[in-house]
C-alpha cells in the first residue's frame, strides 16, 4: 500500500514493558531516512481496521510477541520535518499508543522491515538521540508510562457505517 504523506495519518503501536525495561525494534529501512533505528512496534491503520486489533497485528508482526493491550497510554501528534527532504512532504502522524501484556516468549518471524528487537532501559531510551531514535516522542511514551499514566479502551470507539 502506498504511504501518503501529504495528510495526517493514524498510527497504532504498543509500548512493552517487561522487568523495567522497553522492547524497541530495529528498522531496516534500506533506503529510507531511519534505516537502522529503534522504534516502538508500531505500523499504520489499515482502512476499515478497529485501532485495538491494528496495534495486536502490528505488535506481533514487528516484535514477534502476542499482545493484549489492556489500557491506552495516550495519542501522540509528531511532526517529522527531520525527514521532509527525503519525502518531498512533512510527515504527521496521529499515533495511538497502547500498553498491555505479551506473551512470554517470542514467534521466530518479524516482518521484513525489523531486522532484530531488544530490550533497554529508561535511562538508555532518554540518552538516544536522532540517529538512534526513530520518533523523539517515544521518550516522552516511556516517561508517561512509567509515570502510570494510563486511560481506558473504552475511550476508543471504532464504528464501521454501513447501508
Amino acid at each position: 500500500m502506498e504511504r501518503v504523506f501529504t495528510q495526517t495519518f493514524g498510527v497504532v503501536g504498543g509500548l512493552l514493558e517487561r522487568d523495567g525495561k522497553i522492547l524497541l525494534v530495529r528498522e531496516a529501512q534500506r533506503k529510507g531516512p531511519d534505516n537502522e533505528k529503534w522504534s516502538h512496534p508500531a505500523g499504520w491503520i489499515d482502512v476499515g481496521e478497529n485501532p485495538v486489533e491494528a496495534v495486536k497485528r502490528e505488535v506481533l508482526e514487528e516484535s514477534g510477541f502476542t499482545f493484549t493491550p489492556k489500557h491506552l497510554l495516550g495519542i501522540y501528534s509528531l511532526v517529522r520535518k527531520d525527514v521532509e527532504k527525503e519525502f518531498d512532504a512533512t510527515p504527521h502522524g496521529i499515533k495511538i499508543i497502547f500498553i498491555g501484556d505479551i506473551s512470554e516468549t517470542q514467534s521466530g518471524t518479524l516482518e521484513d522491515g525489523i531486522t532484530e528487537t531488544r530490550w533497554f532501559s529508561p535511562e538508555e531510551i532518554y540518552g538516544m538521540d536522532n540517529a538512534t531514535l526513530r520518533d523523539v516522542d517515544i521518550k516522552r511514551m516511556v516517561k508517561d508510562y512509567f509515570s502510570g499514566k494510563k486511560f481506558s479502551l473504552d475511550s476508543i470507539v471504532h464504528t464501521v457505517a454501513t447501508k
